[in-house]
């Protein structure tokens, strides 16, 4: 299940679960649009892959499967 970190890793933007701002790559490493298009040339710092759009998790199954709450900030990204 996808944790739905809480930011992005690069310039710390809060990223809600239910963000459409959010990218993923394939083990997670989370960033924002505005990093992984005008930054990061859409390969991952941390493991070279591309992104794609994170899912938005429905409503309804956030009080069962909660989004991460752990905040991950690398400023060398």
């Amino acid at each position: 299940m996808l944790e739905l970190r809480p930011n992005c890793e690069c310039c710390d933007k809060d990223l809600p679960p239910d963000s459409t701002e959010a990218m993923i790559c394939s083990f997670e490493c989370t960033f924002c649009r505005g990093c992984v298009e005008g930054k990061l040339n859409n390969q991952c710092p941390n493991c070279g892959g591309g992104f794609v759009p994170r899912p938005i998790r429905p409503d309804s199954k956030l009080s069962k499967y909660p989004a991460s709450i752990k905040r991950v900030h690398t400023s060398d990204s």
